[in-house]
């Protein structure tokens, strides 16, 4: 008599019965890349941010040079002073939040886009690895958020060089950064603005993984992160704002200083990545026993 065989359980090792099956050439980044590129969303997202710079120089020409409010100089009222500046200024007016939804969009989108789809059983069927899958999709998905990143600033930069001329950084505080040290910490600004959104990207990514519905994820994602501003801004909660991410949203502003200063980026990015973690962690471990039908 045959004894039965039992399917395995739901995140469970798949034996490598058939020749040649490596478990790491399943779903090929690449592969996961062009599927993400070819995608009307990511064609809109990406136009979107690089017409933005576009947008802000015509509002400049119609509206007239950025003025002084109550005599302070801010970042916005050195925005036409050079293309370095305007590139600034770019980061600055859409780091609260218009960058948030493209991290929300590729990384809440990735798993539940599958599932709504009802397709996310055949690749596991493929078969795909639970955890292999998983890899692939937020690898990719977090390279497509660096990117958006880096398009916004380069595109202004350009945009903001041909429309005002390449100069110095001049700095709201006072004094310039020469063009060799601006684009250096221009750099630096872009790479925190992205370690700031790694907790979105990680919530996003989580609620993809436990819904069926890609707006719910992206959704809840942008939500929960415009509920920490509004948190942020009761002062009430003194200290316990610390604990906020959105609290270091723009500790970047450090960068832009004569001397710079790494410590609020550093608390910044330190409340970041351990939310972060432990939202991926949540992710991997509860994909790996759900039971996929969809």
């Amino acid at each position: 008599m045959t004894a039965p065989v039992e399917s395995p359980r739901p995140g469970a090792a798949r034996p490598a019965s058939a020749p040649g099956f490596r478990a790491r050439r399943t779903l090929p980044l690449r592969v996961e890349a062009m599927r993400q590129l070819r995608r009307r969303r990511t064609l809109v997202v990406g136009g979107t941010l690089a017409a933005l710079p576009f947008i802000l120089i015509a509002a400049f020409a119609i509206g007239g040079e950025p003025g002084r409010d109550n005599g302070r100089v801010t970042l916005i009222d050195t925005a036409t002073s050079s293309g370095a500046n305007f590139a600034a200024t770019a980061l600055f007016v859409s780091a609260g939040f218009l960058l948030v939804v493209p991290v929300a969009l590729f990384c809440g989108d990735t798993v539940a886009s599958e599932a709504g789809w009802s397709s996310l059983r055949y690749l596991l069927a493929a078969p795909v690895p639970r955890t292999r899958l998983l890899i692939s999709k937020l690898t990719v998905a977090l390279a497509f958020s660096a990117a958006a990143m880096l398009l916004l600033p380069l595109v202004a930069l350009a945009a903001g060089t041909a429309a005002y001329g390449w100069g110095d950084l001049q700095l709201p505080t006072g004094g310039a950064l020469g063009t060799g040290t601006a684009l250096p910490r221009l750099g630096v600004v872009v790479a925190y603005i992205f370690v700031s959104q790694l907790v979105t990207a990680a919530l996003a990514f989580w609620l993809s993984t436990v819904t069926d519905a890609p707006l719910g994820a992206v959704g809840g994602a942008v939500g929960l992160t415009i509920v920490g501003n509004v948190l942020d801004a009761v002062t009430a909660l003194g200290s316990w704002r610390d604990f906020l991410p959105a609290h270091w949203q723009f500790a970047w502003a450090d960068a832009l200083q004569p001397q710079l200063e790494w410590g609020g980026m550093i608390q910044g990015a330190a409340v970041s990545v351990s939310y972060a973690l432990v939202l991926f962690a949540l992710a991997f471990r509860g994909f790996r026993a759900k039971d996929v039908v969809s």
